[in-house]
C-alpha cells in the first residue's frame, strides 16, 4: 500500500486537519467519532484503521511522497465530495505532534490550511496515563514514582540534541516524558508561531470526557462540517489503573505550577484543574 501510494503521492490530498495531542488526552476517541461523520475520511488504506501517521515527529526521513501515501487520490476525494454535495474531510491524528520541537514547522510547510485540534488532560492525570500505557506496551519497566523522578536524567539534553539535529529521533522524549508531556505551553507556543490563531481550537480532555457531545460539536463547527452524533460516545483506548500516591501528586504538581498558570495566561482562560488553581 504504501509503495503504491507513495508511486502516485503528486495525485494525492494533504491533511485538512490535524489532531495533535496530547498523547493520553482523548485523541483516539474524537479521531474515532470524526470519522463516525459522513463527510470524515479516514486515511489510506482504510482497512488498516490508522488513525495518524507519525510523520511531522518520527517519520519525517520518510519523505513527504510517504506521508501523502496515507491520503486518498485527489480526483477520487473531490469527485465523493461532489456526488454528496459538499466537501469531504479528512485528517492526521498523531499526539506526539504536540510535543515534538519540529512537527509545527513541518506541519505549516506541507499542509499550511489544515485546522489543528488540541486536547489537553490534567498533567497529572496524563503522566499516569502516559506510565500505564508505556507499561503495558513494555517500554517501562520502573514504578510510576521512579520513573517521574529518573525522568530529568533520561531526557537530559535530549530536546536539544532533537533541535540540533532535525533527524534525530529520540526514544526517551517520546515514550518516557511523563512530566515533560504535560509543559502544554512550550509546544503550544510552537505551534501558535506556525499557524494562525483562527486554525487552531484548544479543548479541555475532562470536558471531552464529561460532555463528549458538546466538545464534539465544537470539533465540528470548527472542522466546517454538518451537525452529527454518533450512534455511541464511546471512549476508545482508555484502561484501568491505579489512583496516584499523594506524594508523587505532588511532585509533578510542583514541577508544573508555573507551566500551567502560564498556559492559562496564554489561553487567556482558567483551565480549573485541581491542583493548579491560583
Amino acid at each position: 500500500f504504501r509503495v503504491v501510494g507513495a508511486a502516485s503521492a503528486s495525485l494525492r490530498t494533504d491533511p485538512d486537519y490535524l489532531l495533535i495531542g496530547t498523547k493520553r488526552g482523548g485523541t483516539t476517541s474524537m479521531a474515532r467519532w470524526l470519522l463516525d461523520h459522513p463527510d470524515v475520511r479516514g486515511l489510506y488504506p482504510a482497512i488498516e484503521r490508522r488513525k495518524g501517521a507519525y510523520y511531522f515527529d518520527v517519520n519525517y526521513g520518510r519523505g513527504h511522497g510517504w506521508y501523502r501515501s496515507h491520503f486518498p487520490m485527489r480526483i477520487i476525494h473531490e469527485a465523493r465530495g461532489r456526488l454528496r454535495g459538499r466537501r469531504q474531510l479528512i485528517g492526521d491524528a498523531t499526539p506526539y505532534y504536540l510535543h515534538h520541537p519540529h512537527a509545527p514547522a513541518r506541519a505549516r510547510r506541507h499542509a499550511p490550511d489544515a485546522k489543528v485540534i488540541v486536547l489537553l488532560r490534567h498533567p497529572v492525570d496524563r503522566a499516569l496515563g502516559h506510565w500505564a500505557e508505556r507499561t503495558r506496551n513494555g517500554v517501562e519497566h520502573l514504578p510510576f514514582s521512579d520513573a517521574i523522578r529518573a525522568e530529568a536524567d533520561r531526557l537530559a539534553g535530549e530536546e536539544q540534541r532533537m533541535i540540533d539535529d532535525p533527524g534525530y529521533v529520540s526514544f526517551a522524549h517520546q515514550h518516557w516524558s511523563y512530566v515533560d508531556q504535560g509543559r502544554y505551553v512550550r509546544g503550544l507556543r510552537r505551534w501558535m508561531d506556525s499557524f494562525p490563531a483562527e486554525q487552531i481550537l484548544v479543548l479541555r480532555s475532562e470536558d471531552h470526557y464529561a460532555d463528549p457531545s458538546t466538545t464534539y460539536t465544537r470539533a465540528l463547527g470548527f472542522l466546517g462540517v454538518s451537525p452529527h452524533e454518533p450512534d455511541d460516545f464511546r471512549a476508545w483506548n482508555t484502561k484501568p489503573k491505579d489512583p496516584i500516591g499523594d506524594e508523587d501528586r505532588t511532585f509533578i504538581e510542583e514541577a508544573l505550577r508555573d507551566v500551567v498558570a502560564e498556559l492559562e495566561k496564554l489561553l487567556g482562560r482558567p483551565l480549573d484543574w485541581e491542583g493548579f488553581g491560583q
